[in-house]
């Protein structure tokens, strides 16, 4: 394998992490928004405050298009739904057949 093949890889990996990191990220923002909802945590605890300032900070400009044309369903946001769907898409289809797109580029196919 030569070393273009290898950096192709390389970013390859490094965006299916982030992907997957990402849904990390909803999913736990998500669990956090109910928490806080249920009012078994609050934003008075620090940790919990930053925690979910961040979480906002990484997921709302992911989400924040799809909160314009999708509205809440009976008080339930189902935005981090349909954004994992996609992104869960994004990995096992487009990611893939870019890879292989990318690998016969650089190997002449």
């Amino acid at each position: 394998m030569d070393l273009a093949a290898a950096a192709i890889n390389f970013l390859f990996f490094v965006a299916g992490a982030i992907l997957q990191l990402l849904v990390f990220a909803i999913i736990i923002s998500a669990i956090l928004s109910w928490l806080i909802a249920f009012d078994v945590i609050n934003y008075r605890n620090r940790f919990v405050y930053n925690l979910a300032m961040t979480l906002d900070r990484i997921t709302g400009p992911i989400m924040a298009p799809f909160r314009r044309f999708i509205p809440p369903l009976g008080g339930i946001d189902v935005t981090p739904i349909i954004v994992l769907i996609l992104i869960s898409g994004i990995q096992s289809y487009l990611l893939p057949a870019a890879h292989q797109a990318a690998l016969g580029l650089t190997y002449g196919f």
